[in-house]
């Protein structure tokens, strides 16, 4: 929305209605001093309404600027439901105005009309004297509701006025000049600028944009979990593809070929990375965005969700002076998360600690981080190789994907440094199966090895619409197992909770997430059956009787206490664990 200054009124106008919108910006949080000169300075030069400058700046989300206006303005918000679904419903209202239809589309204003005769409106730019005038002769006599409208939701319905009337369902060309001029037209840029901030006032992890034949949808990914956001026409496809592919650097003329690029961007006043990825499909290509944060707080250990038992027996892993520790899990499942708040835990200044990633997602101060870059040679073996030279204590692995790095993790381990790093395994046991069938030795996957560590993320209930749940009979019979395996972790009444769902969750009934774990320890039987190359299930017999417990009894537990619910705890682990 791109609204700077109030509607009259007959009522004597607000001190906050009388007060400009940056000083109100300002007042409330929502931008910064330099944010506002910025786009002062803008509007100096190349004119438009403030509030739109400093949205597409990235100073500020357009939903608080739109709560602001509202306010300001004492005009209502319009959100996504109250929007007729019947497309012949604004082509009445726009019959009955006798204006032309083409006015209507050119001034970027809608109208429709509801049971009551009252006469609704939405427009670009509300504000416009000669829209308000020529409107209020066209319905004269009637009464008229202007709204706010989001961005996304009055070009998706102009876009589907525009569609009818002209029934034009061509897509644009090929040129390429074409895609670059559509890319820079003022609705495209605000569309993507509003999804992107959007998706990170949501706390998204990443933005998919899916084409169809006849639609493309924009989703969030939202504690691990794809929402529908919007759907709009294929027909805008291409602009807002080129839009995306023209500012993280992808080829815009290239799409049988899989591309990534990277932008840097201003959201809601934060710095953001956003890796951009794109790959050719059917109806098009598929983008996705992925949301990297570079101010961030701090990774804690006490905040990730291991049980008391666990954080002390990890501490304890931490402590020691060499070996390795091998995080595990599905892509997603939360490994960088613990191994940053690992290395942000043991940083103290007195030991050489140097990372080797791709791609490296959190810069920490006091590390030596190293980007990976495969297609010049510079892979995580090569790498691990030359920072062997330069005299670390500890070494983080973004993950061992091959036999080599593998070796070369288990050499440096024996040679007295501690070696951090991920693997893709389904549990923690799993992972000395994993080295050994990399070409590790047995002998010299026990010698190395320390601890391994699988571990998942499930949603938290929403604290907002949480209410009790009573446990299933399966689920009381597994917790009293559990009571007597862990009786310090299971005191007290249970919690059993499920979110209802509202408006602070989305209407999923979770909000957040946190990780559980499965740990498991090289005690000395252990070390034995790993020699003997002995089956999964007796490994886990024998690190059951050292404390281990599996993804699934470490869910339940958190279910017990209500930060999760039941039921996705068996979305996580799956139903035959």
């Amino acid at each position: 929305m791109n609204l700077a200054t109030p509607l009259a009124h007959d009522a004597p106008p607000s001190e906050e209605s009388r007060k400009p919108i940056g000083q109100l910006l300002i007042e409330g949080g929502l931008i910064g001093r330099e944010d506002l000169e910025k786009a002062l300075a803008f509007q100096a030069s190349y004119g438009g309404r403030l509030g739109s400058i400093l949205v597409r700046m990235g100073a500020v989300g357009e939903d608080p600027l739109l709560a602001l206006l509202a306010r300001q303005l004492d005009l209502p918000v319009l959100e996504h439901q109250e929007i007729p679904t019947e497309i012949r419903a604004f082509l009445a209202a726009i019959e009955s105005s006798g204006l032309a239809s083409e006015w209507w589309l050119d001034q970027e204003a809608l109208a429709w009309e509801t049971g009551d005769g009252r006469i609704h409106l939405m427009a670009r730019d509300p504000l416009k004297s000669s829209l308000q005038e020529v409107v209020g002769r066209a319905f004269a006599g009637r009464t008229l509701t202007w709204w706010l409208a989001r961005t996304q939701d009055l070009d998706r319905t102009l876009d589907q006025v525009r569609r009818r009337i002209t029934q034009d369902e061509s897509r644009p060309g090929d040129d390429i000049q074409h895609l670059k001029e559509l890319a820079e037209e003022a609705p495209v840029v605000e569309l993507v600028s509003n999804t992107l901030a959007q998706a990170f006032n949501e706390g998204a992890s990443d933005i998919h944009i899916e084409p169809s034949e006849r639609s493309f949808a924009i989703r969030f990914r939202l504690d691990g979990v794809l929402q529908n956001r919007l759907t709009l026409p294929r027909e805008r496809f291409d602009a807002v593809a080129s839009r995306i592919k023209l500012i993280s650097g992808i080829d815009i003329a290239e799409r049988r070929l899989p591309q990534d690029g990277r932008i840097s961007v201003r959201l809601s006043g934060q710095e953001i990375d956003v890796r951009v990825s794109s790959v050719p499909g059917v109806w098009g290509e598929s983008i996705v965005l992925r949301l990297l944060p570079k101010e961030r707080q701090a990774f804690r250990l006490d905040k990730l969700g291991m049980e008391d038992d666990y954080l002390e027996r990890y501490r304890g892993w931490l402590a020691e002076p060499h070996g390795i520790i091998l995080v595990t899990g599905p892509t997603g499942s939360g490994k960088s998360t613990t191994l940053y708040a690992t290395l942000e835990s043991i940083n103290d200044g007195k030991e050489k600690i140097l990372t080797v990633e791709d791609p490296v997602e959190y810069n920490v101060p006091g590390i030596s981080q190293i980007q990976v870059h495969a297609d010049i040679g510079y892979t995580f073996a090569r790498a691990l190789r030359a920072i062997l030279r330069q005299d670390p204590d500890t070494i983080m692995i973004g993950e061992i994907r091959d036999g080599e790095t593998a070796q070369i993790a288990v050499q440096a381990s024996l040679t007295g440094h501690t070696v951090f790093s991920t693997l893709h395994t389904n549990d923690a046991i799993g992972a000395f199966t994993r080295l050994i069938d990399m070409g590790v030795e047995p002998f010299l996957v026990v010698s190395s090895v320390r601890a391994v560590i699988a571990q998942r993320l499930v949603r938290l209930v929403c604290r907002s619409c949480a209410e009790p749940e009573p446990a299933s009979e399966e689920a009381a019979r597994l917790i009293v197992d559990l009571q007597r395996r862990f009786p310090d972790l299971l005191k007290g009444p249970s919690g059993w909770r499920h979110g209802r769902g509202c408006r602070a969750c989305q209407g999923t009934g979770y909000k957040g997430r946190m990780a559980i774990y499965e740990m498991a320890s090289v005690t000395p039987d252990l070390h034995e059956a790993i020699l003997t190359r002995a089956p999964t299930q007796e490994l886990q017999r024998i690190a059951g009787k050292h404390g281990y417990r599996t993804l699934r009894e470490d869910g339940m537990i958190k279910a017990w206490r209500g930060d999760t619910s039941l039921e996705e705890v068996l979305r996580v682990t799956g139903l035959a664990e």
